[in-house]
């Protein structure tokens, strides 16, 4: 089992590098079969946000490295790529995996929207019979401690995310929403949050353009707005004061030429552009026009900044949480590693107890069955009692690490490591009593 973790996120890529790697929800089946494909990968999974882009796999050793399938499949050249990348391997790429699922790592401590995240991919890794394993274990823990860290902390009280930061900004900006005209152009759940924030911030009205115009209909009449079609955006858009932008589309929506139009018909009103979408709406050449003010995802750090003072106990507390989740996968590991071992060991005993049987059969021969029978339950029940102590030894020795008191009891007993090809695919076998590296959870906290 060899846990690779290889991405960049918003702390080491600019946006310009993080919008040519960015997958759509319709494509990410797709692109997590091409990474399963690749040469020596068994599992894998692909997370695809506005803030990152990760791939999570379970590898061979001799795997080559992802950065090979990151260059091909995104066509872009590695070595543009490698200065803003991270690598993790097994157990601190299980840490990573746990610190984003419980909004760590994100952008806006506590944020509740990665975790959805994570479960998409998740299930898109699933679809595509890319998750069947281990790497399968390790997610569904990731989603248990990510629950516990939600019900035990208070990370998310005063729930904030992307959308609200944003609205926030133009807050600031303005220093009031009221009688401001925003315009929401897209209708997913990130434009939904920011409506929500605009509206408890006092915006005057509400535009929504959505490619989908039902869509867009929708949340104009949840939120008391209108919706306009998105045939009409560049004829209507010169009414916002704000706009907010958050669609799929791999090119911009805005250009420079829409945001002269727009300053023309506004007799020099300012506007204010918020791009959280990735790849960028807005062409960062629109910021060049005087009278025109554009943020995109990046900029809305130095806000997101001011959360994490007030969030920073909560956030050790869950460290905490997930320093033990990891220490307890190490553990597991390791105990899971020595599984041939025990298995050599009982199956040696066992071979022992029936060769001697076989020695002494014609003294048996006039046992009734079931004096014979309770031969072979005495014999059993020695050997048994005998190989306690020494695989308890065994366990113990492989939780705590200790390499040298494994390799002193495989010599005293003789032990060779012929008995790896005796295990299951994760190196586990019934008969050894070894734990998988986490017990199974339950219905209610598995993701089907």
């Amino acid at each position: 089992m060899n846990i690779v973790l290889l991405g960049l996120n918003h702390k080491t890529a600019p946006i310009e590098l993080r919008e040519r790697l960015a997958i759509g929800p319709q494509q990410l089946e797709a692109a997590t079969r091409s990474l399963v494909q690749s040469p020596g990968v068994l599992e894998g999974m692909i997370l695809s946000t506005c803030n990152r882009v990760e791939l999570l796999t379970s590898q061979e050793p001799d795997a080559p490295h992802l950065l090979d399938f990151i260059g091909k499949y995104f066509r872009i050249e590695p070595e543009l790529l490698a200065p803003h990348l991270y690598e993790y391997r097994q157990e601190h790429a299980v840490r990573h995996l746990f610190r984003v699922a419980c909004s760590l790592d994100s952008m806006v401590i506590g944020e509740p929207q990665i975790l959805g995240q994570v479960k998409s991919s998740y299930l898109a890794a699933r679809s595509a019979g890319a998750i069947r394993g281990h790497l399968d274990k390790v997610l569904q823990r990731a989603f248990v401690v990510a629950k516990r860290v939600r019900s035990e902390t208070q990370i998310g009280s005063s729930a904030v995310s992307i959308a609200s930061v944003a609205v926030e900004l133009a807050r600031k900006i303005f220093g009031s929403l009221e009688n401001k005209t925003v315009l929401l152009v897209g209708a997913g759940k990130m434009s939904e949050q920011a409506a929500r924030h605009l509206v408890d911030q006092g915006a005057g009205s509400v535009l929504v353009a959505n490619r989908t115009h039902e869509r867009a209909v929708q949340l104009a009449q949840r939120f008391k707005g209108r919706a306009i079609r998105f045939d009409d955006l560049y004829s209507s858009a010169d009414q916002a004061d704000i706009i907010i932008t958050s669609t799929g589309s791999a090119q911009p929506v805005f250009r420079r030429e829409h945001a002269h139009h727009f300053l023309q018909q506004r007799r020099g009103r300012p506007m204010f552009f918020i791009d959280i979408a990735v790849p960028r709406d807005v062409d960062p050449a629109v910021n060049k026009l005087d009278g025109i003010f554009l943020y995109d995802i990046d900029d809305l750090q130095s806000v997101a900044g001011s959360h994490l003072k007030e969030r920073s106990r909560e956030a050790e507390l869950a460290e905490a949480m997930i320093l033990e989740e990891v220490t307890r996968y190490k553990r597991r590991l390791h105990a899971l590693n020595v599984a041939p071992e025990i298995i050599e060991l009982q199956q040696t005993a066992e071979q022992i107890r029936r060769a001697e049987i076989r020695r002494v059969a014609s003294r048996l021969q006039n046992l009734s069955p079931e004096q014979q029978a309770a031969v072979e339950t005495l014999t059993r029940g020695l050997v048994n009692k005998f190989l306690h102590q020494p695989v308890q030894a065994i366990k113990a020795a492989a939780s705590e690490g200790n390499a040298a008191a494994v390799d002193a009891i495989r010599e005293a007993f003789g032990l060779s490591t012929a008995g790896h090809s005796l295990a299951g695919e994760d190196g586990f076998d019934e008969a050894s009593g070894i734990d998988e590296p986490w017990t199974a959870v339950g219905d209610k906290d598995r993701i089907p």
